[in-house]
């Protein structure tokens, strides 16, 4: 598990349910069982034509208007609602959306969370997102990257995952990221002028690239993102070293040249911003961390922490959530529970 991660979050919301994220010897995905059926179909690698050059989603060719979702489960407890929505717009690839908020009449402002690809979204299924939702005043919205578990499906071959399609996994997230926003706007009951985003490692890469293809999203809080291809794809330990030859290649590296959020973040100077980073994190290296920290916006966004404990130190008792519902003017709930003191609270 991502280290820096886990130690801020255990005490507090979502530890117990993340999958194993970032390690320093990630399996091949070549590793695990075959999907069913995958062995002898040819894939269309592009089944809805989608232009994965460009982050912007009027570019993108994908179907506009299909914003529409089937609502396949609702909970109303502890105050509040949970929805999970199932929403397409690509042939084969159907993607699970949760919204998260507490019971309330009021347009809510909302925060997104992309995760690292393999972070399993069951994490939005425990009951103390109630809890923060509630305290904080947001609606809590996720849903699963491009190339993760959870949107691997038959006929994709298993050895395809995230870094092996990176130009894919990252232009089409931050379409999805577009699509969903334009799902959510056409709610009564969410504020789309006030959208905050949380990205950790390669959501928090996606998080950038949505935040300069959309001007709805207000605020980011990126930890460890991934970035600066050229030498992340060279050094990082994510990558099994019997693939890693294939992706120093110049053709792979022009085709995610436009897609770096190394380029994008100086971008970001309305946006507030906040760019943590662990040194000793196994999955980013260090010349990938410097330049990502140079190309924030302005110096004091970014900060670079020892270890994961230093980290948590200075999340302090407002955390992911407290921090990001601020930049969107949310208006905490008088009657929501107080917010731990310490570690335990920082998400």
């Amino acid at each position: 598990m991502h280290r820096a991660f886990a130690a801020m979050l255990a005490p507090a919301l979502l530890l117990a349910s993340l999958s194993p994220a970032q390690t320093e010897n990630p399996p091949s995905p070549a590793a695990h069982p075959p999907l069913a059926g995958a062995g002898n179909l040819e894939l269309n690698p592009n089944p809805a034509g989608e232009d994965w050059s460009t982050i912007d989603l009027a570019r993108s060719r994908l179907p506009l208007k299909a914003i529409g979702g089937v609502l396949l489960g609702k909970t109303d407890a502890q105050g509040c609602t949970r929805e999970l929505l199932r929403m397409q717009w690509r042939p084969n690839d159907p993607i699970d959306l949760y919204v998260i908020r507490p019971r309330s009449h009021a347009r809510l402002p909302v925060v997104l969370f992309l995760y690292n690809y393999n972070v399993d979204t069951d994490v939005f299924r425990q009951d103390r997102w109630c809890d923060q939702v509630s305290r904080d005043g947001v609606a809590a919205v996720g849903f699963p990257s491009a190339l993760s578990w959870q949107r691997l499906h038959s006929p994709r071959p298993l050895r395809q995952w995230f870094v092996s399609e990176l130009q894919e996994a990252l232009a089409t997230s931050t379409h999805d990221v577009q699509m969903v926003l334009n799902y959510l706007e056409t709610r009564d009951d969410l504020d789309l002028r006030r959208v905050a985003v949380f990205g950790q490692g390669s959501g928090g890469a996606i998080a950038v690239l949505a935040a300069a293809a959309d001007p709805r999203i207000a605020a980011l809080d990126l930890m460890d993102p991934w970035g600066d291809w050229p030498d992340w794809l060279k050094e990082s330990r994510q990558i099994p070293e019997e693939e890693r030859a294939a992706y120093l290649q110049p053709s792979f590296l022009r085709s995610v040249a436009g897609l770096d959020p190394v380029a994008y973040l100086p971008l970001l100077k309305t946006r507030a911003l906040r760019l943590q980073q662990v040194a000793d994190d196994p999955v980013t290296p260090a010349a990938a961390m410097d330049k990502i920290a140079r190309a924030a916006p302005r110096p004091h966004q970014a900060a670079r922490y020892p270890d994961v404990g230093a980290e948590a130190k200075a999340l302090g008792d407002n955390g992911i959530v407290g921090w990001l519902a601020e930049q969107v003017g949310a208006k905490p709930s008088p009657n929501g529970m107080p917010r731990p003191v310490g570690p335990a609270g920082s998400f």
